[in-house]
């Protein structure tokens, strides 16, 4: 009882303080908080359990936000709202804050960190200006943050990064600097420094400023105590003077404008507080190098000057470059959707962020990629899961929509067709303008990983059959990782996942939100096949239909070890390119469809072809021929060809990360041993050991139990997918049996 109460103060305040906000926002166009350039759209990311969700409650708090922290072990906090995540203890969904710091709105997306929910990263990155990456201090770069800063380096988005958990006594500064020079292959540009009592952190020093900070933990940090450091601070007087010289003569290396007034002065010591804020923004910004914070988000210490730190070096929407190339819309509407959830009451919502123009509630919209137009409903800024209802937002924001039946995460709204065809055509006209430019923009390309796992599910009775099924769709638009197919041969609904989590978390769903007893069945894990040599031959389709005749001739190569994106290539010798010059778009179309038809299922156990490509020498087309017997016609020359050359089984290799104490590491190397697994390196991280190693998929089931049996409950570990990679006979034989039970 005392905990509800304590969760409804906590949202009756933050209505509060929504509403001050929306006032703002809708009061005078002329304010300041209006202005594109004091908006920052930014995602905290990093490794699970690294400080996240405690950071950003922390800043909610500090920016008057919410009264009281909440704390991730007491389920109590904004942006953990689910009762899987509250219970667990880990984000599942990421969750979009809108919050005011110092006259500058904050759009914060809090992401997961387990590698199951790691599409939900992957939704955000499209719609986000900056990021911040937290690193455990006592582990540094984990896997998972080698994972998202990947994911982050492939839309080119400024980051800064922050470690976290200096307070504790295991914390190394110097070594999660050395991993992120090793790991993340970037330069660290370390602008503070941490300030211990006694071995215990009571602040930092802020080495722009030559100021110390000590936080006042009587009031919870809330109040801290700014000193200029002097001489009579002795040694720390002089490592912040070396420290700063390093970090101006680091910064001016990357930024020419800071060079130019190096050189100017003749002196690394006369540079002013603020060249070296514009020159990290700069240099954070174009991606050179990595602003470097810390503090520990737990003991309250460091959260105001990160906050700055957004403020100061992070871009604002009009400094991303995909905004210069979505201003192809002048000044009408256009906005990428992100994310999309169902509410009880509300129905589907979905996350916007607005590129250019304005959006209004009720305001209809057109859906670029579905062509089809919807009607808008309410209009709000989103807090986790709570919303408060505005008129209008402009550009830069980000935003929830109501009444949105058919967008998907992705896609792209504007006004009207015709101002997607205008926006359209003149960014065709613009020099040094890519095409992969503007399939991004105006073509729904998100990147779904493929599922690992894979299991039936079932409802109690068959009356429950339809529901299940509504609550499948809904849930899938909502997390387009998970895949939903139906087993031909035995009429089952199958379910396809990231993990043993995420299929997990899908059940709860289910059963708790939609009131319905599923059952999952057994594990399978996703196995692939393929080919191994080149085949050349020629098949020809001939098809009468009542009176209409259907002839297809054709010849074809499969090409193994395929990695290109396009599986479908020519022969350009002259005769085959005399052939081929001249197919039809749809006929174009018809090909591409039988091939991808082909490659659904694959002659051994039915899984999905792959790194096979399809060279097209030669094809005839009888007149009158439909289109559908040029699909049935490139399909059944596949199939053929895979059944007289035979395929090979793929299986599914992680990487695994897994921390240990000393004594427990030999039990669980044998252990790996075990389990096909290859050790790829052994590390020290404080008294732990970090070990890395390849591992089969098939041989990881139910591994959280051995681990915590074997480890005494006190290691832990992580694993992502890493490549497929064929089996020997043995092994192949017996994934045949498991999969088909003979």
């Amino acid at each position: 009882m005392i905990m509800f109460n304590r969760i409804l103060i906590r949202k009756l305040f933050i209505r509060y303080r929504k509403k001050s906000l929306r006032f703002f926002s809708n009061e005078a166009k002329c304010n300041q908080l209006q202005e594109i350039e004091r908006i920052r759209n930014f995602g905290i990311l990093a490794h699970i359990d690294a400080g996240k969700t405690t950071t950003t409650e922390r800043m909610l708090y500090y920016s008057g936000t919410i009264p009281t922290m909440g704390e991730v072990h007491h389920g109590n906090t904004v942006t953990d709202y689910m009762d899987q995540e509250r219970e667990r203890g880990i984000t599942i969904t990421s969750a979009a804050v809108t919050f005011l710091w110092k006259n500058y709105k904050f759009n914060l997306i809090d992401t997961p960190g387990h590698i199951d929910f790691t599409n939900e990263v992957e939704q955000t990155l499209g719609v986000l200006d900056g990021a911040i990456v937290v690193l455990d201090g006592s582990a540094g770069v984990e896997a998972q943050t080698l994972t998202v800063w990947r994911q982050a380096d492939r839309y080119n988005i400024p980051r800064i990064i922050y470690v976290n958990k200096m307070d504790r006594k295991d914390a190394n500064f110097e070594k999660s600097l050395k991993s992120i020079e090793t790991k993340l292959e970037t330069v660290p540009l370390v602008t503070q420094l941490p300030l211990k009592n006694e071995q215990s952190l009571i602040g930092l020093v802020d080495i722009v400023t030559l100021e110390k900070l000590i936080f006042q933990q009587n009031n919870q940090g809330m109040q801290i105590q700014r000193l200029k450091l002097t001489e009579n601070d002795e040694q720390l007087f002089e490592l912040a003077k070396e420290k700063r010289k390093e970090l101006t003569d680091q910064i001016s290396g990357f930024d020419d404008q800071l060079a130019n007034i190096v050189i100017e002065k003749n002196s690394l010591d006369e540079i002013t507080d603020q060249n070296l804020v514009d020159s990290l923004r700069r240099v954070t910004v174009s991606r050179k190098a990595v602003p470097v914070l810390l503090g520990s988000s737990y003991k309250n210490i460091g959260i105001q000057p990160l906050m700055n730190g957004i403020v100061l070096y992070l871009p604002s929407p009009n400094m991303n470059p995909l905004t210069k190339l979505y201003s192809c819309f002048r000044d009408t509407l256009s906005a990428k959707a992100f994310k999309v959830i169902h509410d009880k009451q509300k129905g589907p919502v979905t996350f916007l962020r607005i590129f250019t123009g304005q959006l209004k509630k009720n305001q209809k919209v057109y859906n670029v990629g579905q062509e089809k137009s919807e009607h808008g409903g309410r209009l709000c800024a989103a807090y986790a899961d709570d919303y408060i209802e505005i008129e209008e937002i402009d550009q830069g924001n980000i935003v929830a929509m109501a009444g949105l039946k058919s967008t998907v995460t992705g896609d792209l709204i504007t006004c009207s067709a015709t101002s997607a065809s205008r926006a359209k055509a003149s960014l065709e006209k613009r020099a040094n303008i890519k095409p992969e430019d503007i399939k991004n923009i105006f073509s729904n390309d998100a990147r779904i990983p493929d599922p690992v796992f894979f299991c039936s599910i079932e409802p109690p009775s068959l009356s429950y059959q339809l529901a299940l099924d509504n609550a499948l769709l809904e849930i899938q638009k909502e997390d387009p990782s998970l895949r939903v197919t139906q087993n031909e041969e035995t009429g089952q609904t199958v379910l396809g996942g990231m993990g043993e989590l995420h299929l997990e978390i899908i059940k709860e769903r289910i059963r708790r939100d939609y009131k319905i007893d599923v059952m999952l069945g057994t594990l399978q894990i996703a196995y692939k096949e393929t080919i191994l040599e080149t085949v050349r031959d020629k098949y020809e389709l001939n098809h009468t239909v009542g009176s209409s005749k259907h002839r297809v001739f054709l010849e074809i190569s499969l090409l193994p070890n395929h990695k290109k994106k396009e599986i479908l290539s020519f022969d350009h010798g002259r005769e085959s390119a005399s052939n081929l010059s001249k197919i039809h778009p749809k006929v174009m179309s018809a090909l591409k469809t039988g091939i991808t038809t082909a490659l659904m299922h694959g002659p051994k156990i039915g899984c999905p072809i792959i790194d096979v490509g399809i060279m097209l020498h030669w094809l005839e087309i009888g007149r009158g021929t439909s289109n559908t017997m040029v699909i049935a016609a490139m399909a059944q020359a596949i199939r053929k060809m895979m059944n007289s050359i035979g395929c090979i089984l793929l299986e599914p290799i992680m990487h695994m990360e897994i921390v240990t104490e000393e004594e427990s590491s030999s039990a669980i190397l044998g252990d790996l041993g075990r389990r096909r697994s290859e050790i790829k390196n052994i590390d020290v991280r404080g008294k732990n050991k970090v070990l890395y190693a390849t591992v089969p998929l098939s041989e990881l089931l139910g591994y959280s139990t051995m681990l915590r049996i074997l480890a005494s409950g006190k290691a832990t570990f992580t694993m992502e997918f890493s490549h497929y990679q064929s089996l020997d006979n043995n092994e192949e034989q017996n994934a045949i049996k498991r999969i088909t039970g003979f």
